[in-house]
């Protein structure tokens, strides 16, 4: 007999669900504990770089300062593309640990902005993951 719990790993796409619109609504924000590349230009939408910045300094030196402070885990020089650190609990600094929902949602990465429809190890599915219900039982 197959369990009706639904495991999902995020580092597994064959785990993941189809997307389909309002899935989001009660998610867990499973793809929001995946690392998370992002451009210059997305570190200047959120805040974590100003636009001066950007076009004056070397982006190796930004990179450097990012890494020093925490911000970032890793700069791909070839793709110029920094992934973002994380909590220590593995979830994206963004995320609001009480609701599961974004805190920079209408600042958030090209990457957040595009998946999972196109990209996503695996477009058009998501580790989607029921979120718990909170005390008021939504």
């Amino acid at each position: 007999m197959r369990s009706p719990i639904r495991i999902v790993d995020v580092d597994n796409p064959a785990t993941w669900t189809r997307y389909r619109a309002g899935l989001c609504d009660g998610c867990a924000a499973n793809c929001c504990t995946m690392p998370l590349e992002a451009s210059l230009a997305d570190l200047v939408r959120l805040g974590l770089v100003d636009a001066f910045e950007a076009e004056h300094v070397e982006v190796r030196l930004i990179a450097r300062r990012l890494h020093k402070a925490g911000l970032i885990d890793h700069f791909s020089h070839k793709h110029a593309l920094f992934t973002l650190a994380r909590r220590a609990d593995g979830d994206c600094r963004f995320l609001d640990a009480r609701t599961r929902r974004c805190t920079v949602y209408e600042q958030r990465p090209e990457t957040c902005r595009l998946h999972p429809r196109q990209k996503s190890p695996r477009p058009g599915w998501c580790a989607y993951g029921a979120r718990e219900p909170d005390a008021s039982g939504r």
